[in-house]
């Protein structure tokens, strides 16, 4: 049992690490991919694949090794899980599934062109990101796995400047609304405290 949750451990924090890296293919070029005629998502999916099997290939010889092993990390654990689940809930009762999965970023005549800065969004810009820590965290906490430990810290580096960039794109997109808005609530980690 141990290996099983070890194993699904290691392939969540491959995925889940490899979240800014999909996203880090977007926004830099956010407006070429809305000039393409074909759906871009034909080059990114592929592509996004292409990274989970690179990284489980790098990281799956260290996938069994932890620094500790107890029950009681799953306490923490269990909490950071359902705080991500929470925040995956909250993240969608504002935001559409063409929003959550990027559609307005890559197609230019997506209709949904909108600022959703209310719910869970007028405490922290970008919760399902937040979610995704949460979930990683989780993991690692859980099993003790240095390699989900180095995968986290993976996605929280390649998340700081995905972020920057998704920043910059919105901006650009919304412009003196994203401004004030980014002004007013935090990035990821919502201010404690009111």
């Amino acid at each position: 049992m141990l290996l099983v949750v070890r194993n699904l451990a290691w392939i969540a924090c491959v995925v889940y690490s490899t979240i800014p890296l999909f996203w880090l293919m977007i926004h830099p070029q956010a407006h070429r991919w809305r000039e393409r005629s074909r759906s871009p998502f034909r080059v990114l999916v592929p592509a996004w694949i292409v990274m989970w099997v690179g990284i489980g290939a790098i990281t799956g010889h260290w996938r069994s090794v932890a620094l500790y092993s107890t029950v009681w990390s799953w306490i923490p654990a269990g909490l950071l899980f359902a705080a991500g689940i929470s925040l995956y809930l909250r993240s969608g009762a504002h935001f559409s599934w063409a929003q959550l999965g990027g559609l307005p970023e890559v197609f230019p005549d997506h209709r949904e062109q909108r600022l959703v800065t209310t719910g869970i969004r007028a405490h922290v810009r970008h919760p399902v990101y937040l979610g995704h820590l949460c979930e990683m965290l989780a993991w690692s906490i859980g099993t003790g796995l240095v390699v989900c430990w180095l995968l986290t810290a993976l996605a929280v580096a390649t998340g700081a400047v995905m972020i920057r960039m998704e920043d910059a794109e919105l901006e650009k997109r919304f412009g003196e609304e994203y401004a004030a808005y980014r002004k007013r609530v935090p990035t990821v980690l919502p201010r404690l405290g009111g």
